[in-house]
């Protein structure tokens, strides 16, 4: 096996910003001369529009897949779509952005199954992806989160490159229009990526009503957590449109139906045995806020996202196949 360079170990996350600095023994001076490296290794800011992509129209708009194995239940919806293939390209970088922002365990229900994840996984590289990342800005201890999740043992199994977010390494967002998000940092990873994959849990949210897809994002973004809980509709919907999620993975196996975001109590469990994946991320919280019981439009992040045509939440007009596995 080739050995990695320490631009590719620090590239890959597994050396810090300090350490790898301390390592070269050169001097900022020098780095200046490599502006890109510059940016890189000092955080110098730097501003994005936002992911360039077009959203690629699968088989059906939603597929919901209904079974006992989240793993299979998650391969057959996405090939039921059209196969991972349609969404990932030869030597591609992949971003999968699950939720792991909570110490509980799968059973708990307050991130996204690992045999979810795991699937995601193991699809990317079939379909020839070069490396998947897998990050998430936690809300408890990260180490805790990432193992008790199950989601770092499972995907690094599976040779995925599991690391948490650097806060110094973003790219501030810019809008064409007026955005409560102008200037939010957001973390480069989520940008530099060929493939975005949004594989959030459904459950509960004492704030937002529902965590969906939209939702899920808050965790590429870097900053004052608490100031994005103002209109918070509106920033989740503008942040969507930013990152342009290719692919939308909403993890139903396992429900908090109340307490949420963070859970606990396995009372507040439901087991809905569920996956829906869609390229719409609108159409795919939506029916998700269905399964709630609660009319879309009465999610925030939903009716915003509506006003900004980013995807259709009229599922009596959607191509919706359900299948069994």
């Amino acid at each position: 096996m080739k050995k990695e360079s320490m631009f590719e170990r620090f590239l890959n996350k597994k050396i810090s910003r300090k350490r790898f600095v301390k390592l070269c023994g050169i001097s900022a001076g020098s780095l200046v001369l490599n502006s890109a490296l510059f940016k890189f290794a000092f955080g110098q800011e730097e501003s994005s529009t936002g992911r360039v992509t077009k959203r690629i129209k699968g088989m059906h708009d939603l597929v919901v897949a209904k079974g006992e194995d989240p793993y299979i239940m998650t391969v057959k919806a996405v090939e039921t779509m059209g196969g991972m293939r349609k969404f990932v390209k030869k030597n591609s970088a992949v971003l999968i952005k699950p939720n792991i922002g909570w110490d509980r365990s799968p059973e708990q229900a307050a991130n996204t199954n690992p045999y979810v994840v795991g699937a995601l996984v193991d699809m990317c590289f079939k379909a020839g992806a070069k490396r998947v990342n897998i990050f998430d800005r936690t809300c408890n201890d990260t180490k805790r989160c990432y193992e008790n999740s199950g989601i770092e043992k499972i995907a690094r199994e599976k040779s995925a490159n599991v690391f948490s977010p650097d806060d110094w390494n973003v790219i501030k967002a810019k809008f064409n229009y007026e955005s409560p998000m102008e200037g939010w940092p957001v973390y480069r990873d989520a940008l530099e990526c060929d493939t975005f994959i949004n594989v959030p849990i459904l459950k509960h949210h004492s704030l937002t009503g529902l965590t969906i897809s939209m939702k899920n994002l808050m965790g590429i973004c870097s900053g004052d957590r608490g100031m994005m809980h103002f209109d918070i509709g509106t920033k989740l919907a503008h942040l969507t449109d930013f990152i342009k999620p290719d692919l939308t993975v909403i993890d139903a196996y396992r429900v908090l139906t109340r307490n949420g975001p963070s859970g606990g109590n396995l009372e507040d469990v439901l087991d809905m045995k569920t996956i829906m994946v869609s390229p719409d991320p609108v159409l795919c919280d939506s029916y998700a806020a269905n399964l709630m019981d609660r009319d879309p439009l009465s999610i925030s992040y939903i009716e915003q996202a509506v006003k900004l045509n980013l995807g259709n939440a009229d599922i009596a007009k959607a191509d919706i196949l359900t299948i069994k596995t």
